[in-house]
């Protein structure tokens, strides 16, 4: 039987990698869950997650080679998961993706059982987040909050995850998720 595909999404400024960043951690020593790197066509010193960094001409090459479970385009750059998620699946492994909340769609049909998972704020503080971190136009922000909105009403996720506090009670939430949707391994 294989082992459930976690994809998690959320608005930029939800804390999502705060999030998954804290369950990677907690969950180290879990052989029954794997947290798979993505592959981003953005230098590695960029902030944020734990990538691989590919060039254009490197990420077009493994995408035409098949080497992608899941690839997507956003905001210029290129997303990838790698096809080794497809063994660990396999092998009873839980594998938690970064995924893109536009690419959920064909995610699923990539893989039917997958778990989407929201990581949630509420308007205000998502709006707070924005303007803090200063890298977007006021009409930048007020786009990614009408595309919040509509991913909100969607009404497509399995689990929704708030992360209005302190990171340790939005993490804990992820990690019991996760925890509940995975087994340890009789054998591998």
């Amino acid at each position: 039987m294989q082992a459930p595909l976690i994809y998690v999404v959320g608005a930029s400024g939800s804390g999502k990698d705060s999030l998954m960043r804290y369950a990677r951690k907690k969950l180290a020593r879990h052989s029954g869950v794997c947290f798979a790197h993505r592959y981003i066509t953005r230098p590695a010193d960029a902030g944020g997650e734990n990538h691989v960094t590919l060039s254009p001409d490197e990420f077009a090459a493994r995408t035409q080679a098949n080497l992608f479970a899941l690839h997507w385009q956003s905001h210029g750059l290129s997303y990838g998961i790698g096809i080794e998620i497809n063994q660990w699946l396999a092998k009873g492994v839980t594998v938690v993706v970064n995924g893109s909340r536009e690419y959920l769609p064909a995610a699923r049909q990539c893989f039917p059982k997958l778990l989407p998972v929201l990581i949630e704020v509420s308007e205000a503080t998502l709006r707070q987040r924005l303007n803090a971190r200063s890298r977007e136009t006021s009409e930048d922000i007020e786009k990614r909050l009408q595309r919040n909105r509509d991913l909100r009403s969607s009404g497509s996720f399995s689990a929704v995850i708030r992360n209005e506090d302190l990171l340790e009670s939005g993490g804990e939430a992820l990690v019991s998720l996760i925890q509940a949707h995975s087994r340890v391994l009789a054998c591998a």
